[in-house]
């Protein structure tokens, strides 16, 4: 049997903080999801002024990257360039950036969604958050 890393409570606290932090510095009112590898809700945090709606998109977003085992952003792009049929994959709900998975040693062991600016800045901060685990 293999064994594989997972996502502590203390990684979840670790991840949303420094998105949070990435967010605030760039006045972005966000909401962000963590999720463990198989789109499970871990933690979620909806800064102050972030839209009602970005608490179903973000979650919705890391669900896509957890599950896809790639950002949400390849799934954007792929329907943008004309793979219409893609927007029925069973399951995926939120085929956006912002959604970025948490690869530790070559595994992914989640991923992290926002919602709430432009997608571009979702992703950043995502990658924010994530980056902290490897300080």
């Amino acid at each position: 049997m293999k064994t594989k890393p997972i996502l502590t409570v203390d990684d979840v606290k670790t991840i949303l903080g420094a998105a949070e932090k990435h967010a605030l510095a760039h006045h972005w009112a966000v909401t962000i999801a963590v999720v463990d590898d198989g789109g499970h809700m871990l933690g979620l945090l909806r800064l102050d002024g972030a839209a009602p709606v970005s608490a179903l998109i973000a979650p919705a977003k890391a669900r896509t990257a957890a599950l896809g085992r790639r950002e949400s952003r390849a799934y954007e792009e792929i329907i943008n360039q004309g793979r219409h049929s893609f927007l029925s994959v069973p399951g995926l709900e939120a085929m956006l950036e912002g959604g970025v998975p948490v690869v530790l040693d070559q595994q992914v062991v989640g991923a992290v969604g926002v919602s709430g600016v432009k997608s571009s800045e979702d992703a950043e901060t995502a990658r924010a958050g994530i980056a902290a685990l490897h300080p």
